[in-house]
This record gives structure tokens, C-alpha cells and sequence, in this order.
């Protein structure tokens, strides 16, 4: 089924908490908040956290996603609400810049990509290497032979966003606390009334929305366990030569190249830096207390690729970097249901590394479930009875 957009029904006075305040939990509980519902929004380490996945400064915001439309659909009800949110409440949270996908070889990615965007009335642009050479003169186009303009794209800032979000749900209404849950999660075959915290004390609710990222499979290692696998990712941001401008976002777009590695990256923006990032999962990571250092190999790696799509950033000093995680479904699809155990436990995530630009969206789609709707087949717990499919690239 599609994604159920924009049917909530009223929740006055249902106590609902929600265990997480990223991309997923943080909009959900604004969505449910102004259904009426009566929002406690927890989180261990505060939104927008160095630990969690919706961590970081920025995310690329695309509604390019191959044969997965339920996705490009998703991407373009989340924009508007993105850009609406920001037009309200001046969040500045959405930087329309654009985004520029470079395919060498092989581009039926971009091909089903573009069917998609057409069917959603987006607008797109093939271009030939000599044609994005000539727009984008700072960029090499050596081994590529397509390229996708998707001119409605561009990048969010996602810590800002974060902390914005859950703002908001205190000045409507709802409660906002940094607190920590035991783990596991005790479901008795009943509804949950009280969840306890770790160092003590209870949150009691009518309802609750576990949207926790990597932690899911600690909370409910029956249920989640190793179907959320976190792995470990690393972010770079590079010098760009004083006083020239090719490479900000006003002379150049959020870029993705789809190469042997799938690299991708953020022009230059509030004096950061240039970020450079490997899409390509990384190895198993603890996201409470593995190494968020950078490691040698994967600066070189970075520096490798600046320097053959980049020339002029060649050897262009490193300013810094994070080490963030991807939170991987099996399939690469979300995940949204009930806990089979119990009619009010709700979990939400697998966000896989492209979750959080769909925030907005996934709010709503997420309170209108809790209120009564229904769940895409796809994001359902169900599907893992059956055995996983290998996950579409660049999904």
C-alpha cells in the first residue's frame, strides 16, 4: 500500500511517549502533539545528539530512489512540509541547492530514478558529460557518461533540525526530557502501562513510539535484534582555496557519484568546509561507545576521489570530520508496526542511511498509524519471515 499522508485522526488526551528524538520520533511526536495527543518526547542523550543517527550537521534531501517510488513519493510530501515548516517558523532548516547525480556506466538507477520523478511532477534534467562539464567547470567528468539534475533537491541541517523540532513540541504542548530506557524492553503479551527508565522512575502512557535508531535491536532483541545492523561511516570536511567560490553553494550542488565506491558530498556552507562522504557501509559499529575517530585509510580514500573529481581540491587540507552510523534494514526499508505483543507498542526505523530528509513525512505517516491507519506491506515486521532481499543500491 502507499504511504497513508495526512489521515490522522484526533488523539485528545492520549498520553503517547516517545522514545527517541531524531528524524522519525522528533517529527512524530510534533505530528501527534498537534493531533491533541498529551507528547512526553525522551531521548539519553538530547536531539540532534553526536551518538545518533540524525546527528551531524547536514543531509542530502532527494527524491531520487530508482524503482522504490513509495519513496520518491515520500521524499516530495516531506519537502513541502520541510519548506512549509521553514516559511512558518523561519527554522532555515532547508537549503535548496540542487543535487547532481553522476553515473559512470551503468545509470538505470536514474532511469527508473527520473520515471518516478516525472509521475510526481518533479522537475529533471539528463545532461552529457560535456554539458556538465560546461555548467560545473570545477567538476572532472572523467568515467562518467550520464548525469541527473534534480533542481527541487538540496541539503538539511540536521542537528539544527533536530533541536528545532523538539522546540516545537514544548511550545505546543508536549513535554521534552533527556532520559535513558532500560533495556530490554519487557512486553508481557499486553498492553505497556509503564516503562522503566534507566537509573529509576517509570514513564507511564497510553501509547508508545519507539523510534531509537541503532539501539532498536538492544531494546527488543527478539523482535528487532540484528535486523537493524549499525555501521560505522565516516564524514570529511575540506579547505577549499581562499577566496574562491566554485565550490560553495551558490556555484554548485549537492553531488553523488555513483562509482565502483558511491561517494557523495555537501558544498561548501557556513564556513564548514567541503563535506566528502563514502556511502559504501562500513564495518559493524556499537553506536553508545565504539571509536568515532577518523582512521587513515578512509582519508585517503576521500582524498583519493577529491583529487580525480575535484582537481583543484587536491591535497586540500582536511578542516575535520565525524563518524556517524547508517541504522540498516535488511532490505534498506523503513520499518513501522506494532510490537506483536502488545496493540499500544509501536517501533519505527531502519532509516539505512536516507531516512532523515524523510522526517516530516514519516511523521505523519506515523501518527496517522498509532491513530488508526494503516502501514505500508513493505515496512511491516512481517516481511522478515521471509527471507531478505538484497538491498537496491543507492537506496
Amino acid at each position: 500500500m502507499k504511504p497513508d499522508l495526512g489521515s490522522i485522526r484526533p488523539m485528545r488526551d492520549v498520553r503517547v511517549a516517545v522514545v527517541g528524538a531524531g528524524a522519525f520520533g522528533g517529527w512524530a511526536a510534533l505530528t501527534l502533539a498537534r493531533a491533541g495527543a498529551r507528547v512526553t518526547l525522551i531521548d539519553a542523550w538530547g536531539p540532534g545528539n553526536a551518538r545518533a543517527s540524525s546527528g551531524g550537521d547536514t543531509r542530502v534531501m532527494r527524491a531520487t530512489y530508482g524503482t522504490r517510488a513509495i519513496y520518491t513519493r515520500l521524499a516530495t510530501r516531506a519537502l513541502a512540509l520541510w519548506r512549509e515548516h521553514d516559511r512558518q517558523f523561519h527554522g532555515e532548516l532547508f537549503t535548496p541547492a540542487g543535487a547532481l547525480w553522476l553515473f559512470e556506466g551503468d545509470d538505470v538507477f536514474g532511469r527508473a530514478s527520473a520515471d518516478a520523478l516525472e509521475a510526481e511532477g518533479l522537475p529533471f534534467e539528463w545532461l552529457s558529460p560535456a554539458e556538465t562539464s560546461a555548467r560545473y567547470p570545477q567538476l572532472a567528468c572523467d568515467g562518467v557518461s550520464s548525469a541527473l539534475f534534480e533542481p527541487g533537491a538540496g541539503y538539511l541541517h540536521a542537528r539544527r533540525a533536530c533541536a528545532h523540532v523538539a522546540a516545537r513540541v514544548a511550545a505546543e504542548g508536549g513535554t521534552v526530557r533527556t532520559a535513558a530506557v532500560g533495556a530490554p524492553v519487557r512486553i508481557n503479551g499486553g498492553p505497556l502501562r509503564a516503562l522503566p527508565l534507566a537509573g529509576g522512575g517509570t514513564l507511564e502512557a497510553d501509547a508508545f513510539l519507539f523510534a531509537c535508531g541503532p539501539w532498536l535491536g538492544e531494546l527488543f532483541p527478539d523482535v528487532i535484534g540484528a535486523r537493524i545492523a549499525p555501521t560505522r561511516q565516516e564524514v570529511y570536511y575540506f579547505g577549499t582555496p581562499a577566496g574562491d567560490t566554485r565550490f560553495s553553494d551558490s556555484e554548485l550542488p549537492v553531488w553523488l557519484d555513483m562509482g565502483e565506491r558511491i561517494f557523495y558530498g555537501i558544498p561548501d556552507h557556513a564556513h564548514r568546509g567541503f563535506k566528502v562522504a563514502d556511502d559504501t557501509s562500513g564495518a559493524p559499529f556499537d553506536p553508545t561507545s565504539g571509536s568515532r575517530d577518523l582512521t587513515p585509510e578512509g582519508i585517503d580514500r576521500a582524498r583519493a576521489f577529491l583529487a580525480r573529481r575535484f582537481p583543484a581540491l587536491a591535497g586540500a587540507p582536511l578542516l575535520g570530520g565525524e563518524v556517524c552510523q547508517y541504522e540498516a534494514s535488511p532490505d534498506a526499508h523503513f520499518i513501522l508496526d506494532r510490537h506483536p505483543g502488545s496493540d499500544n507498542v509501536w517501533i519505527a526505523g531502519g532509516g539505512s542511511g536516507h531516512g532523515f530528509k524523510m522526517g516530516p513525512a514519516m511523521g505523519e505517516v506515523i501518527a496517522a498509524a498509532m491513530s488508526g491507519g494503516g502501514v505500508p506491506d513493505e515496512w511491516r515486521l512481517g516481511r522478515f519471515a521471509q527471507p531478505a532481499a538484497m538491498p537496491e543500491k543507492w537506496s
